[in-house]
């Protein structure tokens, strides 16, 4: 069940690059970020100096520093007194500006992180729409959900929480070491000596972690594969009581995670107590050191609770790494597999002066057409044939024959690795991909209908379809009868894929879809295949109505279904083997000849 999406790191270039076309659209809403940010930072520098002042200025014996001396503006009776009460208005104003500056930022980050998750949702659902069905050929549908939806949110996660706090310590590092080393430089070295090693102890862990992460994301894209391949095949499980074998596949993968979040069990537990002991022995360190310096009049007591609070400070950044190292190794493997999704490049191109097609006659060409999914599957090798404006073509064939490859060519659904297909004598290559597509209207095997109303999926096949243009549809095919009778009529709600509705309800919507489209060029998937006589009657009827004055490409598998086609193509081995009318290929009794009595004469009875 691996994921081929999860297998690929993107480049480091390109996650920045994408970090910072996400981010430019905000950039004065950062601005206002880090100005807060600048602020909480002086703020949280200055915090211990009301305390300093108070040890050693109003407790002990020190000397006010000249710049107090402008700060003396109260009368309460004392010099010391008078000190200790703007100590005290102090620590109110850094509290009251550093609380307005948190939560500006965290207003605005929330904001950003908000708008960015929406921006970094729609960009990767947009390129999924883009890239060609070749890519869905290869690629399963879980592991995707699960990029667009948890690596999204996981991204957003830390943008909101992780990312303000680590920015905020790192400046907060800058300002308290400045004034470390102005206080005392030489005692500054020792508070801070083992700071390097920590960081290494730190980085060399992150990357046991971040592999570890790498494989839990890949296992949890595989269990919403398999839930979502067991939801969707819910009656085919029921029907076949195979419960017991789905639920074994969840099991599998769900175990498969659990092992992977497990590996990584030992670094994670040891990371964040060895940080904090590494933390202490430091603080231990200065403290006693700090202590003898303070007895020998060397340094104040005010500056060893400086000295303190900034080495508890200085260590915080270091412990919120160690303890958000699962978080910051899930952000980055989110960032990756949302790269390597952007930098898919299965993407049917369009040119820059694709012209649009206009109304179409519907005259189509396959001229030495050739295509294969991979280097080593050949499924078209050279097609040759012509459609007429307003025919209606029969494509039929053996299976693997490639009779549906053939037809997905005529909308580009892919692009031929040879030759060329031509409508009304222009290259589809030339047209504008969603221009070409309103042109061409599609009634397939089994119609796929979309959560909402009937309307709603009628409209699905011309937006903007007045509701008179949708009743119409549904009377011309056969299907306002039904939709009438309902509670709701046209606003009954339809379930999901359709599955309150019968087979043949739902064809008749996929007819009335392709009415409303009105499109000069109609392909048919074998629309009848799985109804009963009632149903078919009632589809062919309205089939009939869909099919006047349009050039009709019907992928037939039975041939009894076109021996009225002005024109029927017989593939196999990836070329046109025959074309012709039925009676034609009878008298020919080549490949189609044998079709033919293969499904409509019955089979000679055994000799005794």
């Amino acid at each position: 069940m691996a994921s081929p999406l999860a297998k690929t790191s993107a480049p480091a270039a390109g996650k920045m690059r994408l970090v910072r076309e996400l981010l430019g659209p905000y950039h004065r809403w950062l601005a206002l970020i880090l100005a807060m940010m600048l602020v909480e930072t002086a703020m949280s520098v200055a915090s211990p100096w009301p305390l300093k002042i108070i040890l050693d200025n109003v407790v002990g014996d020190h000397k006010p520093a000249a710049w107090l001396d402008a700060l003396r503006f109260l009368d309460l009776g004392g010099d010391k007194m008078e000190l200790a009460a703007v100590a005290g208005a102090a620590v109110v104003v850094i509290a009251l500006l550093g609380a307005v500056a948190s939560y500006i930022d965290n207003y605005y980050t929330e904001s950003v992180s908000q708008w960015v998750a929406h921006d970094l949702r729609m960009r990767v659902y947009d390129h999924l729409h883009r890239l060609s069905l070749g890519y869905y050929d290869t690629h399963q549908s879980g592991p995707i959900l699960s990029t667009l939806t948890a690596d999204v949110k996981t991204i957003q996660g830390f943008a909101s929480s992780g990312t303000l706090g680590i920015l905020v310590d790192l400046l907060t590092i800058v300002g308290m070491v400045g004034i470390m080393f102005w206080l005392d430089w030489d005692f500054a070295l020792i508070a801070i000596g083992a700071t390097p090693f920590l960081l290494l102890f730190v980085a060399r862990f992150n990357k046991e972690v971040k592999a570890a992460t790498h494989e839990v994301r890949r296992y949890q894209s595989d269990i919403v594969a398999v839930v979502q391949q067991g939801l969707e095949s819910m009656r085919i499980v029921k029907a076949f009581g195979r419960q017991e074998l789905e639920k074994s596949q969840l099991a599998e993968v769900s175990h498969a995670t659990v092992d992977a979040a497990l590996a990584a069990r030992r670094v994670k537990s040891l990371l964040s107590p060895a940080v904090s002991l590494t933390v202490a022995l430091c603080t231990g360190y200065v403290l006693w050191r700090g202590t003898g310096l303070v007895l020998a009049d060397v340094m104040t007591l005010g500056a060893l609770t400086v000295f303190l609070t900034y080495l508890s400070k200085f260590f915080k950044p270091v412990q919120d790494l160690a303890k958000m190292s699962n978080t910051i190794a899930q952000t980055a493997v989110a960032i990756e597999r949302i790269q390597v999704i952007l930098d898919t490049d299965d993407i049917l191109p369009v040119k820059p002066d694709a012209r649009d097609p206009g109304t179409l006659r519907g005259e189509i060409s396959f001229e030495n057409v050739a295509f294969s999914y991979t280097p080593e599957s050949q499924v078209l090798t050279d097609v040759v044939c012509h459609i007429a404006p307003g025919q209606l073509v029969g494509v039929v064939g053996p299976t693997g024959g490639g009779k549906s490859t053939v037809v997905s060519m005529i909308p580009r659904f892919y692009d031929p690795s040879g030759g060329t297909v031509r409508i009304d004598g222009v290259d589809v290559r030339d047209f504008d991909l969603q221009a070409l597509r309103q042109q061409i209207g599609f009634v397939l095997q089994d119609t796929s209908l979309f959560h909402g109303t009937i309307r709603d999926n009628i409209a699905y096949g011309r937006p903007g379809a007045t509701d008179q243009e949708v009743v119409e549809a549904a009377r011309l095919a056969n299907a306002d009868e039904f939709i009438s009778r309902m509670a709701h009529g046209y606003d009954t709600m339809v379930g999901e894929r359709g599955m309150t509705l019968s087979g043949g309800q739902r064809q008749r919507i996929g007819i009335a879809r392709a009415i409303v489209r009105n499109a000069p060029i109609l392909i048919l998937d074998e629309p009848t295949a799985a109804l009963d006589t009632e149903s078919e009657k009632l589809v062919i009827d309205a089939l009939e109505k869909l099919m006047k004055g349009r050039t009709v490409i019907t992928i037939a598998h039975r041939l009894s279904t076109i021996r009225h086609a002005d024109k029927i193509i017989v593939l196999k081995g990836g070329v046109v083997a025959e074309q012709g009318t039925h009676d034609e290929l009878l008298r020919l009794d080549g490949v189609y000849a044998e079709l033919y009595r293969t499904q409509v004469q019955p089979a000679a009875p055994a000799s005794a």
